[in-house]
């Protein structure tokens, strides 16, 4: 029989997974704030659920993408949560950026309800979402692994088992997203300065990206910068939210991270200029004196 499988969570990262497992064959139930969306997943042969627990109730496999830790906990063991509804033996893959003790913390509570979990955070944005080819960065006991093979399979071009606590993935996703964003940073500050130079933004662009200075950040997020496009992917609060996750952790170790620090200042200018909800290439726009492209009609 087909598993039931559930996708809390239908943004960027989410709705990308959902069809993938739609293409792969499973019953896949989803739960979204926005009617609309779930509206629109349904029509193209998802089952939409009303609340995370009406989803719980149907799943054997639950995945959580939501955008921090509060909403992971509250769609899991909230009001209406999925947990409480979800049969002993089901598994969950809490695919969040989190802090790691919050991974340890959500998987010992359902561990005690008889729900598995991995903390699996992935990575490879959207359009990896949505051809099944993430990355996943998951820990959890080898059990949980063998009920949710298919799962991964499906929505993921690499696994990367990463021991049998969660926890350990979330604190390689906290690496990941540290230099993550410092390349944004980094990437928005050399266009800004070429710019400000007065070299042709989209002849940098392409020299960059064939030389030794390049990044995939740079490669993936300059091209918003000259479409002049800052629909959010990845917005400008993520990364206050995932560098702030590195950073207090770094402090509780007393571990200095002098570039993550002022990167998520960076961030934390733009969100605070208005800017929050913006793609994260948007920190470009902190630099005076240049003149950025602006989006066709």
């Amino acid at each position: 029989m087909t598993k039931n499988v559930g996708v809390i969570g239908l943004g960027a990262m989410g709705l990308g997974v959902a069809r993938s497992l739609l293409r792969a064959g499973f019953h896949t139930y989803a739960c979204d704030v926005r009617a609309d969306v779930l509206a629109a997943f349904a029509a193209e042969g998802g089952i939409a659920c009303a609340t995370p627990a009406q989803l719980g109730a149907a799943c054997e496999v639950v995945l959580t993408l939501v955008v921090n830790a509060e909403q992971t906990e509250r769609v899991l063991l909230g009001e209406n949560g999925a947990a409480a509804a979800m049969r002993a033996g089901s598994v969950v893959i809490a695919s969040s950026t989190v802090a790691p003790e919050v991974a340890e913390s959500l998987a010992s509570r359902l561990a005690a309800m008889g729900i598995g979990m991995i903390d699996a955070p992935v990575s490879g944005g959207a359009a990896k979402a949505a051809s099944g080819q993430l990355t996943v960065m998951g820990a959890g006991a080898p059990e949980n692994f063998a009920k949710v093979e298919d799962v991964f399979k499906a929505i993921a071009q690499k696994v990367y088992r990463l021991g049998g606590a969660p926890g350990a993935g979330s604190k390689v996703k906290m690496i990941n997203q540290l230099l993550a964003g410092v390349h944004i940073a980094a990437a928005a500050e050399a266009m800004a300065m070429g710019m400000r130079a007065g070299a042709d933004a989209a002849v940098l662009y392409e020299v960059i990206t064939n030389s030794a200075g390049s990044s995939w950040m740079f490669q993936n997020r300059v091209p918003h910068i000259l479409a002049g496009d800052y629909t959010p992917l990845s917005s400008v609060n993520i990364f206050v939210k995932d560098l702030g996750i590195v950073l207090d952790t770094a402090r509780k170790a007393a571990f200095p991270l002098p570039l993550t620090a002022t990167a998520h200042q960076m961030f934390l200018a733009a969100a605070a200029a208005g800017r929050g909800g913006e793609d994260d290439s948007a920190v470009v726009k902190n630099f005076p004196g240049i003149e950025l492209p602006k989006k066709k009609a």
